[in-house]
């Protein structure tokens, strides 16, 4: 008999494994018995819900009246409720089913897990032992227990299977669904759609025409409207639409996504039907005759929708066309020459069509009347890669009254459809001419005052009075005081906008004039040149134009090249004009025949960016004057520190000759064998053994013309301590050293490693001569100097890859200055400017080479102390060994 506790019993109570096993068995069989009860109720709700999926995908819901369709809804939603009714009589499976279901689908006989429940009738010693051998038995038949799939039988509940119905009729339906009369499951819910009814006497071509910028070919659309998907456009595409044939005119709509119709208006299109009909038929009213003429209807797609007409849908999904992007690609910064240099970035979807850069000034007066309009700064985008282009433009704008002033500079795009991009502003004072004549200087003051507020006249006519106070001191030309006088006249006499024009221009080209001679109008006409050159090849002008302009380029370039030639040859070399690039007439009139070239064989895009790069080229060179400012002005610090340089190396190398003779001096007393040195002395050791102590008598011609030194009187002891006095020099200059790295760090230059063993070489030779210790203190002092030199090297780089970075084009981007090893043109070396560091090519001996002058100068001792016969001989040997 079964007990009613749960507890584990038989093999269950000793073996815990296989109790765990029997449970999940029991869980899996659980749901297999549920999983049964559920499938055969379920088959009725699938069929409800297969057979309404079937009408509205047939499109039986469309087709059908609105209290119809209300109708057959509300039958499908009793017909759902009734057929979940059976799913009241689940139940959850009991434990004993669950293990009669396992016992079965296992075929184990004797019922091996029910088994391990019940208790034997007779409860005896030996009955409950063979009881146990039982039941352990049977649990080794439990260890392959399998629940398997359910069995629902649905058969016995449907005998005729009429189950494949529904299923054969939903995968039919959904096969109807994609053709163009298919209906949506949303069809029962909304209100059937109004019949419209296709007359097949009506023709009607349709097709989208894409924006020319975007470059994509025309979408044609075809007669029967079965496109399904919604087709892919650019916003504003042009539709059109013309319809032929019917006898009435047919109704063109453009239904948009919210709903609303639009009725597409007919365009002027009197272009009649060419029928086949012979003479004898002619219409007989005037409603026929209209219906012969075909009708065109156009419009801009801009947002998504769809066409119908005459029965027939087209939908549309427009592609927005985003706004340009543009950003600034680096800060703007000025040129040698003052031109105004821009890189900037730009994206857009097909291309961007114009750029330009806004410039505003900061302070503004609303009451000002400025004499000139904002100035105008077009940026060269490249045609062909328009969509995602990088790109740099120059301008000079020195000549704008706002030059000098703070402004502020904005990037604007716009593309073919209208669209703008703006970048961030950024603010900066727009670049200036830079005047080295003062009193060019001013008249360009005057012009700018008068021209930024024409209210401001009197005040400029009175810095141009204050100019010729005492003209015989400030005016050493006395054209440019006639000049200053007639401007003064004009400045009196303008009144008219045209008038005070003119005064300003002619302000301005007394100014240049001033500053430059002929080279400002030679300048000006080479900018005009370009700028023709550019505008013709943007607007794609003809060949013969492109010839004529690019014959007048190098013109003008031939003009400035030589105005520019002269005012080098008068011009003094600067201190900073060590140049980077050699610049030569004949890489410009190659590159100009790249350029001619190119835009003749219609590569446009190329020659107009390779024309760009020439302007910035001509922008970048400097008409050998020297700069001033806030770069001589930097200059001025960093050349304090190249002077300071300079001195620790003379002192450091007067240091080590001093050391160098003084060790001599030494050594020849102790060759000589002097009493009051000691026999353990440490320059003993240093000696070479071969060296004989025979004294060496100082001739008199030994002297310089100086006289006899100081030294050559010292005793060994004597010149010992003088080495060791030395120690404070050496400590002193590496203290300089320590504060030059110092000062270095504050303006932003990192030392160079030479300095640091520079410092370090310094500090062992100190403490070599506090030993007084000669020979490796001019060691340490000779290697100290070469990495100074290598210390001063890595400065000068330093110094020069700074300036051009703030002028673009090498130091000063002076033209005809070649980077060529410090030499000029022509191969030769330049005159050192500053302090000079050595050549790169002279090194510091090694202990080798110090070792053999060692030894020569013992020969030439040697050979002298045998006294030569010949008196021209010795007077030789004697000049060799004279150590000044």
């Amino acid at each position: 008999m079964t007990s009613p506790s749960r507890q584990k019993k038989g093999a269950f109570a000793f073996r815990p494994s296989l109790a765990r096993l029997v449970t999940t068995k029991r869980l899996l069989a659980r749901i297999v018995l549920f999983f049964e009860q559920l499938l055969p109720p379920l088959m009725p709700v699938l069929s409800v819900i297969a057979f309404y999926l079937s009408a509205s995908w047939f499109g039986l819901f469309r087709s059908v009246p609105d209290w119809l369709r209300i109708l057959l809804l509300i039958a499908f939603a009793a017909a759902f409720l009734v057929s979940l009714l059976p799913f009241r009589a689940l139940r959850w499976p009991r434990v004993a089913e669950a293990d009669r279901m396992l016992e079965e689908r296992n075929g184990l006989s004797h019922q091996p897990v029910t088994v391990q429940e019940d208790e034997p009738a007779f409860d005896t010693p030996f009955g409950r032992a063979l009881w146990r051998e039982h039941q352990t038995r049977m649990a080794e038949k439990i260890a392959a227990l399998d629940a398997g799939l359910p069995r629902p039988d649905i058969a016995a509940h449907d005998r005729f299977a009429l189950r494949a119905v529904p299923a054969l009729l939903l995968v039919t339906a959904f096969g109807y669904s994609l053709s163009i009369n298919g209906g949506s499951i949303r069809d029962a819910l909304q209100a059937a759609p109004e019949q419209v009814v296709s007359d097949p006497a009506v023709r009607i071509d349709a097709w989208v025409t894409p924006p020319s910028y975007t470059g994509r070919a025309p979408i044609y659309l075809t007669a029967d409207g079965s496109e399904q998907a919604p087709i892919g456009i650019p916003q504003f595409s042009g539709l059109t639409v013309r319809v032929s044939g019917g006898k009435t005119a047919e109704k063109v709509v453009f239904r948009k996504a919210n709903g609303e119709a639009q009725d597409i208006a007919v365009q002027a299109d009197t272009k009649p039907q060419q029928t086949a009909a012979s003479g004898s038929e002619q219409p007989t009213a005037a409603p026929a005759s209209q219906a012969l003429v075909a009708q065109t209807h156009m419009m801009k797609l801009q947002e998504n929708g769809a066409l119908e007409v005459n029965g027939r849908r087209w939908s549309f999904d427009v592609l927005p066309d985003k706004a340009p992007e543009i950003a600034f690609d680096g800060l703007p910064k000025p040129s040698v020459n003052g031109a105004l240099e821009i890189g900037f970035t730009v994206k857009d979807d097909y291309g961007v069509q114009e750029a330009h850069a806004e410039i505003a000034p900061v302070d503004t007066d609303p009451t000002a009347t400025p004499l000139y309009p904002l100035p105008e700064y077009r940026l060269d985008i490249p045609r062909r890669n328009a969509r995602d282009a990088k790109g740099v433009t120059s301008r000079n704008l020195t000549e704008h009254p706002l030059a000098g002033k703070r402004v502020r500079i904005t990037l604007v795009a716009k593309d073919a459809a209208g669209q703008t991009g703006r970048s961030p502003p950024h603010e900066m004072v727009l670049p200036s001419r830079p005047f080295n004549e003062p009193l060019a200087a001013a008249v360009a003051e005057e012009r700018q005052v008068f021209a930024l507020d024409t209210r401001k006249m009197p005040q400029a006519i009175a810095l141009n009075e204050a100019l010729t106070i005492r003209p015989e001191e400030t005016i050493p030309k006395l054209t440019n005081y006639l000049l200053l006088e007639s401007a003064l006249a004009r400045m009196k006499l303008a009144k008219g906008e045209d008038a005070l024009k003119d005064t300003a221009q002619y302000l301005w080209e007394i100014a240049l004039g001033m500053e430059d001679g002929d080279l400002s109008l030679a300048e000006r006409k080479l900018r005009e040149a370009q700028q023709n050159l550019a505008d013709a090849l943007d607007r794609n002008a003809p060949d013969a134009e492109i010839k004529k302009l690019m014959d007048e380029l190098r013109k003008a370039m031939q003009d400035y090249m030589t105005e520019l030639a002269q005012r080098m040859q008068n011009a003094p070399m600067q201190p900073n004009q060590s140049a980077q690039n050699i610049l030569r007439q004949q890489d410009l009139e190659r590159m100009m025949d790249q350029i001619e070239n190119l835009a003749r064989s219609g590569n446009r895009d190329a020659a107009q960016q390779m024309l760009s790069e020439l302007q910035r080229m001509m922008n970048n060179l400097q008409a050998g004057r020297p700069q001033r400012g806030q770069q001589s002005q930097e200059n001025s610090e960093a050349r304090k520190q190249i002077d300071k340089l300079g001195e620790i190396l003379r002192d450091q190398q007067k240091l080590m000759e001093q050391t160098f003779r003084l060790d001599q001096q030494l050594r020849d007393r102790m060759q000589r064998g002097e009493p009051d040195m000691g026999e353990n002395d440490p320059l003993l050791d240093e000696m070479n053994p071969g060296e004989n102590g025979e004294p060496q008598d100082q001739q008199p011609g030994q002297q310089g013309k100086e006289g006899q030194q100081p030294s050559d009187q010292m005793t060994a002891e004597q010149l010992r301590e003088a080495l060791k006095q030395l120690r404070a020099q050496q400590d002193a200059l590496g203290k300089q050293l320590g504060d030059l790295q110092k000062s270095l760090g504050e303006m932003g230059m990192k030392p160079g490693p030479g300095f640091g063993q520079a410092q370090r070489e310094m500090e062992g030779a100190g403490r070599e001569l506090g030993q007084g210790r000669g020979q490796p203190a001019v060691e340490g002092q000779g290697r100290a100097l070469e990495a100074l030199r290598q210390g001063a090297r890595d400065m000068m780089n330093q110094m020069m890859q700074a300036q051009q970075g703030q002028q673009g084009q090498g130091p000063n981007g002076q033209v005809g200055q070649g980077d060529q090893n410090g030499r000029d043109p022509l191969g030769r070396p330049r005159r050192p400017q500053g302090p000079d560091f050595g050549d790169n090519s002279v090194k510091v001996p090694d202990e080798i080479d110090v070792q053999r002058a060692r030894e020569i100068l013992d020969a030439i001792r040697e050979k002298l102390g045998n006294n030569p016969p010949q008196e021209m001989e010795r007077r030789y040997l004697e000049r060799l060994l004279d150590i000044q």
